[in-house]
Order: C-alpha cells, then sequence, then structure tokens
C-alpha cells in the first residue's frame, strides 16, 4: 500500500471556499444554539412545533452540523424527539409526518 502525494497536495474533499474550483467563494455563516441564546425557549416533549423543526422529512433527528445546536441541547432534543414519538406527539417515519402538514 504505497500511496504517493503529489508534494503533500493530498485533499479531504473539503472545499473551504478559497479554491478556484467553481470560482465563487462562499461564507459559512457560523451556527449557534438556539436554546443558548434564547434561555426562555425550552426544550419540551410536549411543543411538537418546536420539536418539528429539529425532524427530517422523512422522521429522523437533524445532526448538530445542520440545527447548529451545542452538544448539551442536542441530547436533551434527541431525548424529547423520542419521548414525543413514544406518546405519538411526532410520527415515527416521515409518511404521517406530511400528512399532518
Amino acid at each position: 500500500m504505497d500511496h504517493q502525494y503529489d508534494n503533500g497536495s493530498h485533499t479531504s474533499g473539503y472545499h473551504n471556499g478559497t479554491e478556484q474550483s467553481s470560482g465563487r467563494r462562499y461564507y459559512v455563516r457560523p451556527k449557534f444554539c438556539q436554546f443558548c441564546v434564547d434561555k426562555h425557549l425550552a426544550i419540551d416533549y410536549k411543543q411538537a412545533d418546536i420539536l418539528r423543526r429539529f425532524v427530517t422529512e422523512e422522521g429522523k433527528i437533524r445532526p448538530r452540523r445542520q440545527t447548529g445546536t451545542c452538544a448539551k441541547h442536542q441530547r436533551a432534543l434527541a431525548g424529547a424527539i423520542k419521548r414525543a414519538r413514544h406518546i405519538a406527539l411526532l410520527p415515527f417515519s416521515g409518511k404521517s409526518f406530511e400528512e399532518d402538514r
């Protein structure tokens, strides 16, 4: 397994916006935890309208890199979503999720 790279030019596939691959630069907006910023916004399994923002169309829980929540609130959010699913406030799959809308 002898891999050769041209003078260390091996990249991991991520574009940081400075490369000339597409000719455009893009700005990545810094993500922040909505629950840390707004102390009055609480994670509660009974608030299905808030929890739906953190669930995909397929019914999966969105990851931290998409939602911007911190690790502490992401764990609480996942637990609240799972609890809401068990008492039928949120669907387990996305098929019935679209019917609710």
